[in-house]
């Protein structure tokens, strides 16, 4: 028996989405062990361009003791909960339906294409960084 999956022949260096500047909203989010380099995998959900409405992206964010600052600054733009924050303390479930701005590059390493999360901003802020040239990736 044959079955024909949609995508499937697609290289694995691809992504849905180019790199550039997006307006999302974390749709899930799962801690990961690992000894020297534990992360939190998340994954968003585009809201703006309106051409990418609804397209996934899903990334590590490291919270190593070394990149604990990224962990925090994602935490302070997406409008964590300042208590918990205050705290040391970060609820999986407090993180699903944060807001927020995304800059997103691919990086490939050991032959896999990872999408790496660059800087973030609040959401108030798309409007103004949503002009910048940079920021469309439609745009080459």
């Amino acid at each position: 028996m044959r079955r024909q999956i949609q995508g499937l022949s697609r290289s694995a260096t691809q992504s849905d989405v180019a790199d550039g500047l997006y307006l999302v909203r974390v749709q899930r989010a799962h801690y990961r062990w690992h000894k020297q380099k534990p992360f939190y995998e998340l994954s968003f959900y585009a809201l703006e361009p309106n051409a990418l409405l609804g397209a996934a992206i899903t990334a590590r964010l490291p919270c190593s003791p070394k990149s604990l600052w990224k962990l925090a600054w994602f935490l302070r733009d997406f409008r964590y909960s300042r208590e918990l924050l205050e705290q040391d303390e970060i609820d999986v479930r407090a993180l699903l339906g944060l807001h927020g701005v995304v800059q997103v590059a691919h990086e490939i390493i050991n032959g896999r294409s990872n999408v790496i999360l660059r800087a973030f901003a609040p959401a108030a802020d798309w409007p103004h960084l949503s002009m910048t040239p940079s920021a469309n990736p439609e745009v080459v």
